[in-house]
């Protein structure tokens, strides 16, 4: 169904995916998984043809992407991508008809799916009154109104309580036993582990493992051990014998460097806690997804409070009376210095002591004027610091 090899995609200077090859088939689930950043949505934003590769070739149902190949893909976007203001049924029949599917037929899908995922009282209310939830409901039916052969999936389970997710699982293996093919992408190893077949997972762009889920867990071995228990295990990160302990508070998953320690392990873990159950397991997914990709080498650094904004004066340091006064006699004496200035160019013997006399007037108004200006900002600035520690 869809078929992607060896796919690139750069940004600048940043190689957002770098040779990821991937092949999903009817009838299959498909979990393309990473890290953040790893470069999953660009992945399937070039799928999709929102985006052009630099690189490699992607084809579905063994053709390139032509413009009727969008009616045969249904895309759920991990943002929000609905009108608010738009009724809810209105929202579904207008995607519904970017599809091609018209009104009249889409109407009695439209109030279908509303009933199966409990919306059918809520049609003609307003997207922006639901809930995230709800929304997210909205937005899968329009992923699957006009019924996909190839169904991408980008965190599709993010909003959903227990109970809808529950329901969306059951969707999703109805959509399968149709031959629908479906991709989702997603962080909840828990549920790619109970639902796909086969994965890519990728980081820094490059694919890092694929394949089935089930040979992957056996190229992993059984040195995994879960336990239940009562009690304090943080004591487990410390064994020496535990290559990787995932604790919490009442239950871990250790990884073993020798298997044949399990033994060893359930001797000192029962003098210690209360156990509940001990078994030998294949890895889960989340573990290997650690293992593969790695933990931060260092801890994140502490980010730094932001810096307190400068103090602003409580008022205007120009409104100020004082400093409107000093302004008003320095303009007033450069007035009369002008006036003064003009009178003796006419005269035959100009006083220049006069006029000397009153540009120093004038100097001494304009030093007054600047130290007042600096006076009241240092009161202004000293009333703002008091307030703000009130």
């Amino acid at each position: 169904m869809l078929k992607v090899t060896n796919l690139r995609k750069e940004f600048e200077t940043v190689v957002a995916v770098d040779g990821v090859s991937l092949e999903v088939r009817r009838g299959e689930l498909f979990g393309l998984l990473g890290p953040n950043g790893a470069g999953k949505t660009t992945t399937i934003r070039t799928v999709l043809n929102i985006i052009q590769p630099d690189g490699g070739e992607i084809t579905i149902n063994g053709r390139h992407f032509v413009p009727e190949t969008w009616n045969i893909i249904g895309y759920l976007p991990e943002e929000r991508g609905l009108y608010r203001k738009s009724k809810i049924i209105n929202t579904i029949l207008y995607f519904a008809a970017l599809k091609g599917i018209p009104t009249r037929e889409a109407r009695p899908l439209a109030m279908e799916w509303l009933e199966r995922f409990e919306l059918k009282d809520a049609g003609h209310r307003k997207v922006e009154e639901l809930s995230k939830g709800n929304q997210q409901k909205v937005q899968l039916i329009c992923s699957l109104i006009h019924r996909p052969q190839l169904l991408i999936l980008d965190e599709p389970f993010s909003g959903l309580d227990p109970v809808n997710q529950i329901l969306l699982k059951d969707i999703l293996l109805e959509l399968r036993s149709h031959d629908v093919a479906i991709v989702f992408s997603t962080h909840q190893m828990e549920q790619v582990e109970k639902l796909c077949d086969n994965i890519c997972l990728i980081n820094k762009g490059r694919e890092v493992l694929g394949g089935a889920l089930s040979e992957i867990k056996k190229t992993y071995g059984t040195n995994s051990v879960h336990l239940e228990y009562e009690g304090d295990g943080t004591f487990l990160k410390d064994v020496g014998f535990v290559k990787r302990a995932d604790v919490y508070q009442n239950y871990a998953e250790l990884e073993l460097t020798d298997i044949g320690k399990s033994s060893e392990l359930l001797s000192s873990v029962n003098n210690k806690l209360a156990l509940r159950k001990f078994e030998i397991v294949e890895p889960s997914l989340n573990s290997i997804f650690v293992n593969v990709v790695g933990m931060p080498t260092e801890s994140r650094k502490a980010i730094p409070p932001p810096p307190a904004p400068a103090p602003k004066p409580v008022a205007s340091v120009a409104g100020d009376p004082r400093v409107r006064k000093a302004l008003i006699s320095v303009g007033l004496e450069l007035l009369i210095l002008i006036v003064l200035i003009a009178y003796q160019a006419i005269q035959k013997e100009p006083s220049m002591t006069t006029i000397g006399i009153l540009v120093l007037g004038v100097l001494a108004s304009i030093f007054q004027y600047v130290r007042m200006r600096r006076n009241v900002e240092k009161d202004l600035l000293k009333k703002s610091l008091e307030g703000e520690k009130a």
